[in-house]
């Protein structure tokens, strides 16, 4: 009886420890923030917004005529500030928020105004403000991107009117899709670092743009070459540097991942400025500043999509890859079709992003050094889908991109006249010159 007894004691005992500790083993452990990863994404958004300011800035202020440069500069600028308070408001609950049932196309409106993000809150193991810092430099940089399409003859007004615009019913929408947890990222697609997001999307708004705006005055007759190639290598170095923070901090973390597109990007940026130098040494008998630091833009912008799923083996042949059909593409635009995309921008971030993110799908394969696939995924399965984002992309950009136009049209009036168009932009929106010799 007393062994019974016994026994007894022992089950009950090994019962209620079992129920009094099991919901503490089964919790799961709240996360906790990791300061080499935190430090690591302050310094890649530092970088990035770096890309914007000075580093495009710069870069296409010295591709355009000198009585605009300034109009260029005062653009960035702008965008900068009107994105970064649209972004607090409402655009980064959009783009990272949880839209419930609708949550496949857009994220609502819960963390407008930043609500609930604290210095405490933690998105993974990095400060969702850290986060949301290191994204909105993104959603800076992609609406500079569609201004060189129509650098030289577009109202201030009409500008941030249609930046806004932009903002909200383009870019915004399709981050959403691809990073925040929309239709095409459980669909499965590699876009790692915006070759959708960023560089189609804004490439096809910006061939919109050319399109709908029409020419500048004299062109293609006219010659309209850079007015200052010290001031755009200049750009083109600190957008080099300045996209390692881009890629490399795309991973969210420290971590060899972050390493690997650090390299990848590296590669891709220095085959794609050689292959451009190369074709154009071939094609013209002399190789240019102009094309080498062209070639590097397209490299970068083609890696990107690709920077956290490939090894250096599909590096050197998208950049290589970069190289070649961005050269091509420019060259066909302006010579042959005579479309007035002022600054290459569809040529060299649409074509260059469209590139890149249907190469990820190939160069992703551990045969060629990439991460490999998802669980029963093939690589012809993995291109389709890719193929899926790159044509849902550009249609959503497209489509909108023209809505918005006419709309800002309508509202600001988007074309300077002829007159003013002649006399530069500089004096007569601004009242300023960029060079007082």
């Amino acid at each position: 009886m007393r062994r019974i007894r016994s026994r007894f004691s022992l089950i009950v005992f090994l019962l209620a420890s079992f129920l009094f500790h099991a919901p503490f083993a089964a919790a799961a452990e709240p996360p906790k923030l990791d300061a080499a990863n935190t430090a690591w994404m302050l310094t890649a958004s530092v970088l990035v917004l770096f890309m914007t300011l000075p580093g495009l800035a710069l870069f296409y202020a010295g591709l355009v005529r000198s009585r605009n440069v300034l109009s260029v500069l005062m653009q960035c600028f702008a965008i900068t500030c009107v994105v970064t308070l649209a972004w607090v408001v409402f655009v980064y609950s959009i783009a990272f928020g949880d839209g419930g049932a609708s949550n496949a196309w857009y994220g609502g409106f819960a963390k407008s105004f930043m609500s609930g993000i604290g210095v405490g809150t933690l998105k993974g193991n990095i400060p969702e403000t850290v986060f949301s810092m290191f994204q909105l430099t993104f959603a800076i940089i992609t609406p500079a991107l569609v201004l060189g399409a129509y650098a030289e003859r577009v109202k201030f007004s009409g500008m941030l009117l249609f930046s806004l615009l932009w903002l909200v019913f383009v870019y915004a929408p399709v981050a959403h899709w691809v990073w925040g947890e929309g239709w095409l990222q459980k669909m499965g697609i590699m876009d790692f670092a915006g070759g959708t997001v960023v560089h189609l999307n804004a490439g096809v708004a910006a061939l919109v743009c050319a399109l709908v705006l029409g020419r500048r005055r004299g062109f293609p007759e006219t010659a309209m070459p850079p007015h200052n190639m010290t001031m755009t290598v200049t750009g083109a170095c600190m957008l080099w540097v300045g996209w390692f923070g881009f890629n490399a901090g795309s991973a969210l973390a420290a971590d060899g991942a972050a390493g690997m597109a650090m390299l990848v990007t590296h590669i891709g940026a220095a085959t794609g400025a050689f292959a451009w130098m190369v074709c154009e040494w071939l094609r013209f008998g002399k190789p240019s500043v102009l094309g080498i630091v062209t070639g590097m833009v397209a490299g970068l912008g083609t890696i990107t999509p690709a920077s956290g799923f490939v090894g250096p083996i599909g590096a050197l042949v998208i950049g290589g890859a970069a190289g070649l059909a961005c050269f091509f593409a420019t060259n066909f635009m302006k010579r042959s079709l005579k479309v007035d995309d002022s600054l290459d921008v569809f040529p060299v971030h649409g074509v260059g992003g469209l590139l890149g993110t249907l190469l990820t799908g190939v160069f992703a394969a551990t045969y060629f050094g990439g991460v490999g696939y998802p669980e029963k995924m093939t690589m012809g399965a993995q291109v389709l889908v890719q193929l899926t984002g790159v044509l849902a992309v550009a249609a959503r950009s497209g489509v909108v991109t023209w809505i918005l136009l006419k709309l800002s049209d309508a509202v600001a009036g988007m074309r300077v006249q002829p007159e003013e168009e002649n006399e530069g932009l500089d004096t007569v929106l601004h009242n300023e010159k960029g060079y007082t010799l």
